[in-house]
């Protein structure tokens, strides 16, 4: 009988494979470098590495940043879009807004697809769903005859007010796969059906361009892992937090498009809850990025209006992460008006920071704290052997000399700067939002979190840090602790006073429904599936809306607008129970349960630290140069007390205390870093 889960967590430089063992309830990890060139390389060498055995494994599950990558290199086969008669333009028009308003030089990525590759067919629907001028099927078969031509492997179909009517798209649809047998046809309609034409058509574009891509991929990785012995579903993760298995990976995959960055929100809030907070901030910084989310009530928030590049928004609902190019390969580097800087360039994979010693010359963050013997001279359990002297070489050569400072004041000052900005980050996703970082627990994980986590939180008056055992691949745990997971969604307009309940519930019971088919498709079974009802509201003359959840019975709309209410509060400050709310969309979420790893306790027995392994003189801003013991993480069992400074040293991070904090181990393997002068 398989005993064993595996997870993969595809990252910019490393990937990471996390197995848990049903028998013994323990966890073994690897690490091992991506392949950016084929992603899926990686993955079987870390499978390989970590001795997984394929046939004794009963759940596989995935992080990739496949259609991420895809989307920002715009490696795509050839596509096109249908749109309606003078309406080919939407894309690029956009909502005529721009990430740097202030900079006139600056323009927004162009459109994933060409003007070249969009086309017009004769048709429209009014905003009621009335047929005002019927599809032209003549001039339809002209386009598809012109795609053929070209060589079109994926068409997006995204006429005006589908969402209303969706009988042309559908009809188009058919005339396309009619005349372009084996052609991937996306229809608005049916993966986004929302009002505002700009928001559907760029998400459906994203769809259509992504389709051959990452199901090529993904049923690939499916057909190696049956081959190898694995006999279950193949689980994507995906950007809603859930999962899906290849079959809906085919019709649905933009909703990979954040894949890699959910799961490590998944498995902070574990962390977090496990430990007892319920609010909480992750931390996760890899080799490339930092991604920061927050929990709070033991929730994670989700939104649905994100982009992978600015202009272009993928409207799924989507754990919300906000990323920036903080990582340990992120390159140190002095503008034109003579100020360090800190990324968001990445020396990535390859040639990888200068202390790899594959040709990079750049100075990194991992060199920095190399310089300053933070961190040690091998990575991955001796896998990789760092040179301190070309560490040292790249930052007198490209900071310390411009900046006229010593060889440990640059490397402090590099890692100040990444430190700043990402506290700035988590700034812009608690207090800008009406939350004081200080009611919060940080949960650092990834290659580097461990090893600026403190900093980080000290700079924000965050009193506890949490590094979970394996900070490394926690991402790679995230993805085992999923579910699987649909969102579906209908507009439906009206007054919340005038509303009528019949038609309010007939159009959940309709989404109801195919969410439980969806569900059935993917073999979930009756008793595992759960359907949660939200509805998107706003006062009655607001752009904007919030969305709340929602209960069923006669009592269910009321109970929604009084927590609209609230939340509004919450978000905005204010409140209105005298002005009408106004609903704008129904939606659900249906959710089939999974088996979940029981990680068992440790007994805790309190007592100092062992004697550490060695010490070494290791910088810290204040004191300087400290003698400093490095323990070995394996030594410390559950109940272990030290105080900084101290390095605690593992396969997949390193892990640093600071002076003046005290750390502790938990009865869960994790390190809770107290900096009490926070």
């Amino acid at each position: 009988m398989a005993q064993q889960r595996v997870a993969v967590d595809v990252g910019g430089t490393f990937t990471d494979v996390c197995v848990f063992d049903e028998d013994t309830k323990s966890i073994r990890v690897t690490k091992v470098p991506s392949t950016p060139d084929d992603p899926m390389r990686a993955v079987l060498d870390g499978i390989e590495r970590g001795g997984v055995d394929l046939s004794e494994v009963s759940l596989f599950s995935h992080g990739t940043t496949v259609a991420t990558n895809a989307l920002i290199t715009r490696d795509f086969q050839p596509a096109a879009m249908v749109t309606t008669t003078g309406f080919r333009d939407v894309i690029e028009i956009r909502d005529g807004t721009k990430d740097d308003l202030w900079d006139a030089y600056h323009d927004v990525a162009r459109p994933y697809l060409r003007r070249r590759d969009r086309f017009e067919v004769t048709e429209r629907v009014d905003h009621d769903g009335n047929v005002v001028t019927p599809l032209d099927e003549a001039e339809a078969r002209r386009v598809a005859a012109l795609l053929r031509r070209r060589g079109v492997r994926t068409v997006a179909v995204c006429f005006v007010n589908s969402y209303a009517n969706p009988a042309h798209e559908i009809r188009m649809r058919e005339i396309l796969e009619e005349e372009l047998p084996g052609v991937t046809v996306c229809a608005s309609a049916e993966i986004l059906p929302e009002i505002f034409e700009h928001d559907r058509f760029t998400t459906t574009v994203a769809n259509a361009v992504l389709a051959p891509l990452v199901s090529g991929y993904v049923n690939r990785l499916a057909e190696e892992l049956a081959a190898g012995g694995y006999r279950g579903d193949l689980l994507l993760l995906h950007s809603g937090g859930g999962s899906m298995t290849p079959r809906t990976v085919e019709r649905y995959p933009v909703r990979l498009a954040a894949s890699g960055i959910a799961a490590g929100a998944i498995a902070a809030r574990h962390v977090a809850t496990q430990c007892g907070y319920a609010n909480a901030i992750s931390l996760d910084m890899g080799g490339t990025s930092t991604d920061i989310a927050m929990v709070h009530g033991g929730e994670l928030r989700v939104t649905k209006e994100w982009s992978v590049e600015y202009g272009y928004p993928i409207i799924f609902p989507s754990i919300e992460v906000l990323t920036i190019g903080a990582g340990g390969g992120s390159v140190a580097h002095i503008d034109e008006a003579g100020s360090l800087r800190n990324g968001p360039q990445s020396a990535g994979a390859v040639p990888g920071p200068a202390c790899y010693g594959a040709g990079g010359t750049a100075p990194t963050n991992s060199d920095a704290n190399l310089v300053l013997n933070r961190l040690g001279t091998s990575l991955a359990g001796g896998a990789k052997t760092l040179a301190p002297e070309l560490a040292e070489a790249a930052l007198l050569d490209h900071v310390a000399r411009p900046l006229g400072l010593s060889l440990e004041e640059a490397a402090s000052a590099v890692l100040q700067v990444a430190n700043a900005n990402m506290a700035d980050a988590v700034r812009l996703i608690s207090i800008r939002r009406g939350y004081d970082p200080r009611d919060f627990a940080l949960i650092a994980f990834g290659g580097a979190g461990a090893l600026h986590g403190a900093e980080v939180a000290r700079e924000l008056g965050i009193p506890t840090v949490v590094v979970p055992p394996n900070p490394g691949v926690t991402s790679a745990l995230g993805c085992l602790l999923v579910d699987i997971r649909h969102d579906l969604s209908a507009m439906f307009h009206a007054v919340g006073e005038e509303a009528d309940v019949e038609e309010f519930e007939n159009t959940f019971a309709g989404l109801e429904a195919e969410a439980s088919a969806r569900l059935r498709h993917e073999g979930v079974r009756a008793e595992d599936a759960v359907l949660q009802r939200t509805v998107s509201m706003r006062y009655l003359g607001q752009w904007r809306s919030l969305t709340v959840k929602c209960g069923s019975g006669p009592d269910a709309l009321r109970e929604a607008i009084e927590l609209f209410h609230e939340q509004h509060e919450r978000e905005h400050s204010f409140r209105r129970d005298d002005t009408p709310v106004q609903i704008y969309q129904l939606g659900l979420t249906a959710v089939g349960v999974t088996p979940k790893p029981v990680i068992a306790p440790h007994e805790v027995v309190p007592g100092e630290a062992p004697a550490a392994r060695q010490t070494r003189k290791v910088h810290f801003d204040g004191p300087g140069w400290v003698d400093t013991p490095v323990h070995d993480r394996s030594d410390l069992p559950a109940g272990t007390r030290l105080r900084g400074p101290a390095v605690i040293e593992q396969l997949d991070a390193t892990t640093v205390v600071p002076p003046g904090a005290r750390a502790e181990i938990d009865e869960w393997l994790n390190i809770r870093i107290h900096l009490t002068e926070a």
